[in-house]
């Protein structure tokens, strides 16, 4: 999904910034425009600003400058409940004391809403996460996982155009948080909403949304689709906080025409694509995806890079296998490699040569 213009934007936030202290910067000149309709999920580690981000759009934070605008109008100065957004926090946030049906009414209530239409927004709300018979359960008596189905519920029974979540699904387990995955991404999907997401939990960025926000100290280190980001990450931290990634460390020696060639610590010289390096002499890191490199000859692409290596691990999953190997002096060189038929197991200590296309090797920055 292309960026919008400032604009054309449904969501921008313009030059923002957010100190608790006074001096320092925990979002530093966040330029960003979401378009109407978009899931976009801010990524990034502990402390890197993107919960931060999510709380001043949602009127819980002030920014320290510039302005968030939301269908054209400033709202900086609007408070959480004029501005008529849906949220979604991890701990459901859901009334102990009233039933299902009394939580997904409060919104519609505070709202000046007539019983009737509550009922009929409250159902309606019920059905779309599939928990029509637990009107009147009250929180206690829910699951987990039911209770944050009645937490999007009510996120979503007053029709709003924009509904933020923030970690929604990090107190679930793996099985019911992939299952939930694909629920709310079905709903945004069938509504038409703008949903904009906070996780710090990769394959559910890459999963569930149009473009993806990698956060680091406060900035944006990359906005892309999820596909962009993980086979064509812009810097190092993109390329090793996405994924699992094989790093090789080395100098470039000769650089253009889109390649370089790069002499490892080890010595070897291998060819890459260069991302963010320019000059001979640059220090970098050459990124290769562990499912990109082949140790078998007759499936190595042609033109493959190919170089020596040594098992040092061999690892049965069920559907794949994972090999860690000695190369080019690390030891943490790992391939994934799908389980099929006739496919031989490797021994620790064998010596194998493996090899990879050279536009899967992209040289980044330090």
């Amino acid at each position: 999904m292309a960026s919008p213009s400032p604009n054309d934007a449904f969501v921008a936030f313009e030059h923002v910034q957010k100190s608790y202290d006074g001096t320092t910067l925990v979002v530093k000149d966040l330029n960003l425009s979401i378009g109407k309709g978009e899931f976009l999920t801010m990524l990034g580690p502990s402390g890197s600003g993107k919960t931060t981000c999510l709380m001043m759009l949602a009127g819980f934070e002030t920014a320290t400058h510039g302005e968030i605008r939301l269908g054209g109008r400033p709202i900086n100065q609007v408070p959480p409940h004029k501005r008529g957004i849906g949220m979604v926090f991890q701990n459901y946030a859901l009334f102990p004391h009233m039933t299902v049906g009394e939580n997904l009414a409060f919104p519609l209530e505070v709202r000046g809403m007539a019983k009737d239409a509550r009922e009929t927004k409250v159902k309606r709300a019920l059905d779309m996460v599939q928990m029509f018979g637990f009107l009147n359960r009250r929180p206690a008596q829910l699951s987990g996982g039911q209770q944050q189905r009645i937490a999007l519920a009510r996120a979503l029974v007053f029709d709003p155009e924009l509904v933020l979540m923030d970690e929604p699904l990090g107190a679930l387990d793996k099985q019911l948080r992939e299952h939930m995955q694909f629920e709310i991404k079905h709903l945004h999907e069938s509504l038409g909403i703008t949903v904009v997401y906070v996780t710090h939990d990769q394959g559910e960025a890459l999963t569930m949304s149009d473009r993806v926000a990698v956060f680091n100290d406060g900035r944006i280190q990359q906005l892309a689709t999820p596909s962009d980001l993980y086979e064509r990450p812009d810097n190092s931290f993109v390329a090793q906080f996405i994924g699992e990634n094989n790093k090789l460390f080395g100098t470039v020696e000769q650089i253009g025409d889109g390649k370089c060639a790069v002499r490892l610590a080890s010595g070897e010289v291998i060819a890459a694509t260069p991302v963010n390096v320019t000059t001979n002499g640059a220090q970098t890191l050459v990124s290769i995806r562990p499912e990109r490199v082949e140790y078998k000859p007759e499936s190595m692409p042609v033109g493959a890079q190919t170089i020596d290596a040594e098992v040092l691990e061999f690892i049965y999953m069920g559907d794949m296998f994972r090999t860690r190997l000695k190369v080019a002096g690390s030891d943490d060189f790992v391939i994934k490699s799908r389980n099929t038929a006739g496919q031989r197991m490797l021994r620790r200590g064998e010596k194998i040569k493996i090899g990879w296309a050279p536009q899967d090797a992209r040289a980044l920055d330090l």
